[in-house]
């Protein structure tokens, strides 16, 4: 189900992402979902393209995740 704000995002994005992370995660996770949610595993397919939208403006350096530009 698509996330309201950052602060219904999962755990695991929130302890981990900066805050203009997560924003990029979810205007792409809710994006994604409108396409998506009706897959086969489609919720899996929605994290993955949120998780690919994070990782072309950020990349992880030990265990931050820094912004790349």
């Amino acid at each position: 189900m698509p996330y309201r704000i950052v602060d219904d995002l999962p755990p695991s994005v929130r302890a981990h992402l900066p805050i203009h992370a997560q924003e990029i995660y979810l205007a792409a996770f809710n994006n994604a979902w409108r396409q998506h949610a009706d897959a086969p595993d489609g919720e899996a397919i929605v994290h993955r393209i949120a998780w690919a939208a994070v990782k072309r403006r950020y990349r992880k350096q030990g265990e931050e995740w820094v912004a790349i530009w």
